[in-house]
């Protein structure tokens, strides 16, 4: 079985879930505090896909990985950092806010973006994102309007297997692209690490120099150190977009490596501030 034939499934329900926890309020956090809310989207739209092409430059990495590597960081955050969010204490407002306008954003920013490094069919590309993205996240959205507490106790449900889906397709990603992950895991390792702690880096000194308090600046951290693996490996295994299998391997290492590191860093913030 094709793994397209997997990721994109599982991509579509993790956007539903997305949509089931969104409210019309989480919009409106940009007249709110835009400061909060813009300081996020420039992290993740600007900073990490040069960081990451920095990166990519200073490692040397093969054409594939490159491609990958950038893949990842032009993506929209993950749904699961409103999770680590909620644990670490954060802004989880922002978080869910930064998550929806960022998934927005990138449908038009990645074509934008990836343009710059590769070849890519920008209508399918768009396409593909509102048939998986956009719509599924309206769907969500639409239900919890209509039907709020079922929508909720669904929301719940689907987002105990988000962690599990997401390792899952990380899982079918190194069975299949075996050879050439043992043969690059070392220096993918640590640039997909580097990628992840430097973006945390980003997020947390943006926050402090735009002034934010401390559960902002945890969020931006957390926002912008987790990107949207499962989108990533989608995009690049999806016959009417890349259909490169060996795109994706990059976000495979970072699935894995973004779920380490931002648990460390939980942990961490949770054991010294347990109160705040």
């Amino acid at each position: 079985m094709s793994s397209v034939l997997i990721v994109i499934p599982i991509l579509s329900i993790l956007m539903f879930d997305l949509g089931l926890g969104l409210r019309g309020s989480d919009f409106s956090l940009i007249f709110k505090r835009p400061r909060a809310l813009l300081t996020g989207l420039i992290g993740q739209i600007i900073f990490l896909p040069a960081i990451a092409f920095i990166l990519a430059t200073f490692f040397g990495l093969r054409n594939e990985l490159f491609v990958g590597l950038m893949l990842i960081a032009c993506c929209p955050g993950g749904s699961s950092s409103n999770v680590f969010t909620g644990i670490a204490k954060g802004d989880v407002a922002l978080s869910v806010s930064l998550t929806a306008f960022s998934s927005l954003i990138t449908m038009i920013t990645l074509p934008f973006l990836m343009g710059q490094s590769v070849e890519m069919p920008v209508t399918n590309l768009v396409i593909q994102n509102l048939i998986l993205v956009l719509i599924p996240i309206i769907v969500g959205m639409l239900i919890r309007r209509i039907k709020p507490h079922f929508a909720e106790n669904l929301h719940q449900w689907i987002s105990r297997f988000a962690f599990p889906a997401l390792m899952f397709l990380a899982a079918l990603f190194f069975v299949v692209n075996t050879d050439i992950i043992r043969e690059y895991f070392s220096q993918l390792f640590f640039v997909v690490t580097s990628l992840v702690l430097l973006g945390m880096l980003c997020g947390g000194s943006l926050g402090v120099i735009s002034r934010l308090n401390h559960r902002e600046i945890r969020t931006l951290v957390i926002e912008i150190g987790m990107q949207n693996a499962a989108q990533a490996m989608a995009l690049a295994a999806s016959p009417f977009v890349f259909n490169q299998p060996g795109y994706a391997i990059p976000a495979t290492v970072y699935a894995l490596m973004m779920n380490v590191v931002l648990l460390i860093y939980v942990a961490y913030v949770k054991r010294i501030n347990p109160d705040r």
